[in-house]
């Protein structure tokens, strides 16, 4: 074997692969970022008192009572709760909106009923949990949570009445003496009230879950977000081969000799336009389509906004592609920065998770992410059932991007290949 022809040949494979952009981009510094950002938003590298991973939470205090507002006063100390107050309408409108996990709503009379309910099953008053079903696993959390506060809040009052004062202790005995079994001063009454006390003892109030969604009789569907977020994800990836269909024309002088005709640059950017914005809403109606037939995804909210919010995405994919192909020099450079910044749309954008499940900061960060707003008005559009007024926001936005990007893929646009 040739060994110096061995070494030269793989010298030069490693040459060309770090003089790759593309490929050095695609093989290091986007598994590391998104590995990066998995590992932060699930935990990895932030305490558990860390203020952007509390879960909102809603108030409702129809009681007023003392026992009620000393409840309230543990929530909002906890460090996992943003509790915040609210009455019971809007409480509900925002759970159904998403901006909130759950609502607590303590009842009238749940004060003075919540003694009856430790001993008696069948008074026990109801507290009603108002909760987001796409976040089903933090309303549990936030039960558990409540029940350990209402029980602590009652542990204290309870020994308030008892005369006993926390951390005290009997002193030791010794079980020959007679003088043991004899009652010492202050303990006659605490013997006493056990006795008068049943001996089993159940959490004192009972809980009334209501899933929020478009009305009644209609369940949460998981299958609506994951299609919305896979829809946003692929479209973008045809968006981009677009764009990169477009780099390849011109690198092989087909733009060039089209010009040849009587045709504005206008008119052939429009119809490149409009034919990838076309391929795009068909792409997104079969998949809606599969998801109804085989899933059960349905519109539960305005079919108007629905339609909306699926043509200005298209347009704005659509344009997504003409800057790509504004912007890059080859196909094979551009490749690898396309893909690259579909994967951090989808990811920020909430395709892959839910974007609930980012810290609070990246939360308000995303809103600069146009397949934020393509998710989210999917999913009012669908298990929401939201209205057309919370379709006017996600439309508006997606059209800006479409008129941004399109407006710099038109000033930046070469009808001819570098030479």
């Amino acid at each position: 074997m040739n060994i110096t022809a061995l070494r030269a040949l793989i010298s030069k494979d490693l040459r060309l692969f770090f003089n790759d952009r593309r490929a050095v981009l695609m093989s290091f510094v986007a598994p590391i970022f998104i590995a990066s950002f998995f590992g932060y938003i699930f935990g990895g590298g932030r305490g558990s008192n860390d203020e952007s991973a509390r879960v909102p939470v809603l108030v409702v205090d129809e009681d007023s009572s003392g026992l009620s507002k000393e409840i309230i006063s543990r929530l909002t100390a906890e460090k996992s709760l943003d509790v915040k107050p609210a009455d019971s309408d809007q409480a509900r409108a925002t759970v159904r909106k998403g901006k909130a996990a759950a609502a607590i709503v303590i009842p009238a009379g749940f004060g003075s009923g919540i003694a009856r309910g430790l001993f008696n099953a069948t008074e026990k008053p109801a507290v009603r949990v108002l909760y987001d079903p796409s976040r089903a696993v933090e309303s549990k959390m936030v039960e558990a949570i409540l029940t350990g506060h209402v029980m602590q809040s009652m542990g204290d009052r309870a020994f308030g009445w008892l005369g006993l004062q926390a951390g005290s202790t009997k002193p030791a005995t010794d079980p020959g003496d007679p003088e043991a079994s004899r009652p010492r001063p202050g303990e006659q009454a605490t013997d006493q009230a056990h006795t008068a006390f049943p001996s089993r003892v159940s959490v004192p109030y009972s809980t009334n879950e209501e899933a929020i969604t478009s009305g009644e009789g209609v369940k949460y569907n998981g299958y609506a977000h994951s299609f919305a977020g896979m829809g946003v994800q692929f479209i973008l990836f045809t968006g981009m081969e677009v764009g990169i269909g477009l780099l390849l024309q011109r690198q092989r002088g087909l733009w060039k000799r089209i010009r040849a005709a009587p045709l504005s640059r206008g008119l052939l950017l429009a119809s490149r336009t409009i034919s990838a914005a076309m391929t795009a809403m068909i792409i997104l109606v079969v998949l809606f389509s599969f998801a109804r037939l085989v899933f059960g995804v349905r519109v539960e909210g305005s079919m108007l906004g629905m339609a909306g919010i699926c043509v200005a995405f298209s347009l704005m994919t659509a344009a997504f592609g003409l800057l790509i192909a504004a912007l890059g020099k080859t196909p094979e450079t551009t490749r690898g920065l396309a893909i690259f910044a579909t994967l951090i749309f989808s990811m920020l954008g909430g395709a892959w998770v839910p974007s609930f499940i980012f810290p609070q900061w990246l939360q308000r960060l995303t809103v600069v992410i146009p397949t934020r707003w393509a998710v989210d008005g999917l999913d009012a559009m669908t298990w929401r059932g939201l209205g057309l007024s919370s379709a006017i926001g996600p439309i508006a936005v997606l059209l800006l991007f479409c008129l941004a990007f399109g407006g710099l893929a038109i000033s930046r646009f070469r009808w001819e290949a570098d030479a």
